[in-house]
């Protein structure tokens, strides 16, 4: 093939990944009353918003230009990413200088920009809304449900999809009666352990229906080619805009339209903060870690257990 024709071949896009997006826009009705006025993204792990621990992941992997896809009522979002002059200047003043840099930390992370997606019409429909901030440039989603205790995994997620193009999504083994929970893909394995290649996906299925174990989780690296996509994709499962269903198209596209889907498997610890069982566990460990709270709140947890056991008895 001579060089004029190898060069306009199309190619696949292996643009480098800078820009995240975290969709912000739900209603949280898992957890009225509480987020009948407070954004369930802004509920406290510990002392720290769940929604600045996707934004300090997302850091940590090198995006710094974030948007986040929120809604009404989610106003305190912008503000915790805000400066808060008064509040700092009284702080100065008191010589709280720990709780000085607490409150400017998360107003230092990122360069962070905000749309509004009108009405919550499904996850597909929340990237859409990010598409003018994006362009031709692909782009990593994080979801504040989840979050991943290191950075590494969003690393790798952009490391595959920057070697090989397309879009990569985080993959967890669950167990057979929980894959209705969750999207689930086909998989093929690769030369990389820690990488596959899915071949198809399917939203929320039965045990029965389910094409494997392998869950789709709160980390996805998208091509920009996911927006045509989305604009043709009707509403699916529950009525709303799959991200899934956009990605099973792409699953079978060539890579020179965009196309190719891997999977990347997660090695560390991923904690679910959607649900109120899991969210209060993932609150009870992360006190657990800090050297300023563990001295006193271990022993109160062994001291309840036991009390709790021996009332069951």
């Amino acid at each position: 093939m001579s060089a004029d024709t190898d060069q306009t071949r199309p190619r696949a896009n292996t643009a480098s990944v800078t820009k995240a997006v975290v969709p912000a826009a739900g209603l949280g009705t898992r957890f009225l009353p509480a987020t009948k006025a407070t954004p369930k993204e802004m509920l406290p792990i510990v002392d720290k918003p769940a929604i600045q621990y996707v934004v300090e992941e997302a850091v940590e992997a090198g995006l710094h230009d974030l948007l986040m896809i929120t809604g009404r009522s989610k106003r305190s979002i912008e503000d915790h990413f805000d400066r808060a002059y008064e509040l700092e200047e009284a702080l100065a003043a008191k010589g709280e200088e720990g709780k000085l840099r607490s409150v400017r930390e998360s107003s230092d992370l990122a360069q962070v920009h905000y749309v509004r997606q009108g009405e919550p019409r499904g996850l597909g429909h929340a990237v859409l809304c990010a598409e003018a901030h994006v362009g031709d440039n692909p782009f990593a989603v994080l979801l504040g449900d989840d979050l991943i205790e290191s950075a590494d995994l969003l690393r790798r997620m952009i490391e595959v999809r920057e070697n090989h193009g397309g879009s990569v999504v985080a993959l967890m083994e669950v167990e057979p009666e929980q894959v209705s929970l969750y999207g689930c893909a086909a998989v093929e394995t690769t030369g990389e352990d820690d990488v596959v290649t899915v071949t198809d996906l399917v939203e929320k299925p039965s045990p029965e229906q389910a094409p494997s174990r392998w869950a789709i989780i709160g980390r996805y690296v998208c091509d920009p080619a996911v927006f045509p996509v989305l604009h043709r994709t009707p509403p699916g499962r529950g009525g709303e805009i799959q991200l899934t269903d956009a990605l099973k198209e792409l699953a079978r596209t060539s890579p020179e339209e965009g196309g190719g889907v891997r999977g990347v498997l997660l090695r560390g610890n991923r904690y679910d903060t959607g649900n109120k069982a899991d969210y209060i566990r993932t609150v009870v460990e992360f006190a657990c870690r800090r050297p300023d709270l563990a001295d006193e709140l271990l022993p109160w947890l062994r001291d309840f257990v036991e009390q709790q056991e021996r009332a069951r008895v």
